[in-house]
């Protein structure tokens, strides 16, 4: 499985988007549909470009390639002339092909993904103004996006709160959102890990909090989604996917924190809960095979989710490490087997489907889209590559 997670990675899921490098204008393309026709002049999504300079920072630290390098740069001076805002500070939704700002909008998630680009960036460049503007655009999240009680959503330009129609779903619009805090969570961590920053530790543990008080359903076992402002859940909303992804997100930002920080209790809580996390998961969402996406008042929905199925591999081999428990070793090798058959896109010039229906039959969704990235595929290969690696050390 290793071999063939190394051979995904080098030679379809990098080739892909490396051939998306938009030359005259910057960034990357930011559409091709299901049929595989690209579209030059479709606007180029902040969170995407964000995904892309992380992935190739993150493979060049991984594999060494200076093309990679190069990437990523492409990337970077993308984020850095275009994505951010010279006037209000912060990043835009998104661009026009050209470079020019046409969703203004400022939002939490995407200033978060943008910090996480940016810190992978400088540890494979060490480019100090990259790291600069990570830490400005931290700041910019402390002071213009939260409140007392933790982080809130989307902002006009000039950082007046509107409405959060982007991260809501199934209904309901949110005040605060777990998926939000939890990818501040994941991009905090990484700013930490090339800092040592105490402001940045100081937040990270006072969100771990929020999801152990605030976010975390005791009784139910589960990471409740949608909030108002008072984090009173909006929706009976189980979000498998979200669930076994934090379970490793959690458990990374607790060991890069340390032990010292922490009080051996709250630590043993914390780890806890995101094992409970992977466990129920495993029992509510893993049909022996694949990993379904999310169950709404009851209902589980069945379609296969190409993101979900990639952050289960990482969740479950993270709870092998902390457990021993071959259970989760083998739904790590059924998933990667279901994965090779229905989830990547075997045809020339493609990646991975969005998503499939139960059967397997792919959905004719875009191959690249805002939110459809190398973030979720190539960060599984790049987490299961290394803690394989560590196991096989171990042994």
């Amino acid at each position: 499985m290793l071999e063939e997670i190394l051979k995904e990675l080098k030679e379809r899921i990098i080739p892909f988007w490396m051939g998306l490098k938009d030359c005259e204008f910057g960034g990357y393309y930011g559409w091709m549909d299901y049929d595989l026709t690209l579209d030059p002049k479709a606007p180029k999504g902040c969170i995407l470009n964000s995904r892309i300079l992380w992935f190739f920072s993150r493979a060049y630290l991984e594999l060494g390639d200076p093309k990679l390098l190069e990437s990523a740069k492409h990337a970077y001076l993308f984020l850095k002339d275009h994505c951010v805002d010279k006037v209000y500070e912060g990043v835009f939704w998104s661009l026009s092909y050209d470079g020019k700002p046409l969703d203004t909008t400022k939002h939490t998630y995407n200033q978060a993904f943008a910090i996480y680009a940016l810190a992978a960036y400088y540890q494979a460049s060490n480019d100090a103004s990259a790291l600069e503007l990570a830490k400005d655009l931290f700041w910019v999240i402390e002071k213009k996006c939260r409140d007392k009680n933790g982080y809130l959503e989307a902002f006009q330009q000039d950082f007046k709160p509107e409405s959060n129609e982007k991260l809501s779903e199934n209904g309901v619009i949110a005040d605060r959102t777990m998926n939000t805090a939890l990818h501040v969570l994941e991009a905090y961590t990484l700013l930490y890990q090339v800092t040592n920053d105490e402001s940045v530790e100081q937040k990270l543990i006072e969100l771990l909090l929020v999801f152990k008080d605030k976010i975390y359903d005791a009784g139910k076992k589960r990471l409740e989604v949608f909030f108002d402002q008072n984090y009173c859940s909006l929706l009976d909303l189980h979000s498998y996917g979200h669930d076994v992804e934090a379970s490793w997100l959690l458990d990374l930002a607790i060991d890069t924190i340390g032990e010292t920080v922490f009080a051996k209790g709250i630590r043993d809580e914390l780890k806890a809960m995101t094992l409970t996390l992977a466990n129920r998961t495993y029992e509510l969402a893993f049909d022996g095979d694949s990993f379904a996406n999310e169950c709404e008042n009851g209902v589980v929905k069945e379609n296969r989710i190409w993101w979900v199925q990639a952050e289960a591999m990482v969740g479950f081999v993270n709870a092998y490490q902390k457990t021993s428990d071959e259970k989760f070793i083998q739904a790590t090798e059924h998933l990667w087997k279901y994965i090779k058959e229905y989830i990547i896109d075997h045809r020339n010039g493609s990646e991975w489907y969005w998503e499939v229906y139960p059967d397997g039959t792919p959905i004719r969704r875009a191959i690249v889209e805002p939110w459809k990235c190398p973030y979720h595929n190539g960060r599984m290969c790049f987490e299961l590559i290394r803690r394989m690696e560590q196991l096989e050390r171990g042994k």
